[in-house]
């Protein structure tokens, strides 16, 4: 068994994989983890690990994940299934790095935007010849709301809400159509844009609000949560096996 580790910034995540298939999924805030840990080792036989830290992961915890386990650390110079295009492959960002290897595994052959609405909403492109072409970084929901705040003198911090209507008679509710709807219409905007460059296109969305978009946007997109901890298991699969 596989054990992937996604370390974010406030939360860690981790998912113990047989195979593709996915076993068992937690997550809780980082300063959890060796709970999290040695919960996971009670239950499965795992013998290989990857870990993907965003975040940081202390020296403490990566000794022990190395006690334990057959550990890969993901970075740029990690053997992938997909030839890399990126100009700058080592300011690649390794969560961008799995989810273009989960679309190699799930769509082979096939053109493939992959769109993640984190933090920053990241869309990343595979052509089917198998090569990783680059893609886009714009704000994310919450950072859109935070800098409006931020940046200004008098608008205020606000929870996200679905806009009623494609305008607001408030200033909050302009607000609300301008972070939601303006995302929605630009990640509309970008998949037209490849759709018109590439043929039989597949649009993969995941993330953290793709829930909140999802029903928003245009039909022909497929909504996967897992999407990126499946990735770091391909890649762990891709250079685990004999």
């Amino acid at each position: 068994m596989n054990l992937v580790v996604d370390v974010g910034n406030t939360l860690i995540k981790m998912a113990v994989f047989q195979g593709g298939g996915l076993m068992s999924k937690v997550s809780a805030p980082v300063q959890e983890f060796q709970q999290l840990f040695f919960d996971l080792l009670s239950k499965y036989t795992i013998k290989h690990c990857l870990v993907s830290s965003v975040g940081r992961l202390n020296e403490e915890n990566r000794d022990l994940l190395n006690e334990h386990l057959n550990c890969l650390f993901l970075d740029h110079t990690t053997l992938v299934p997909f030839k890399n295009r990126y100009a700058t492959p080592q300011t690649l960002g390794v969560d961008r790095i799995a989810l273009v290897s989960a679309s190699v595994a799930q769509f082979p052959d096939s053109n493939v935007l992959i769109i993640d609405a984190g933090t920053c909403i990241t869309y990343d492109f595979i052509n089917e010849n198998n090569e990783y072409l680059g893609g886009a970084i714009s704000p994310g929901l919450q950072m859109r709301y935070k800098s409006m705040h931020n940046q200004t003198a008098s608008l205020p911090l606000l929870e996200m809400e679905e806009p009623q209507s494609f305008f607001g008679d408030s200033t909050n509710s302009s607000m609300h159509v301008g972070v939601v709807l303006g995302i929605v219409n630009e990640i509309d905007g970008f998949v037209k844009e490849y759709q018109t460059n590439y043929k039989d296109l597949t649009v993969i969305l995941t993330g953290g609000d793709s829930k909140i978009l999802c029903k928003r946007l245009k039909s022909g997109i497929f909504a996967n949560s897992n999407f990126l901890l499946e990735g770091l298991n391909n890649i762990l699969e891709y250079n685990t096996s004999e």
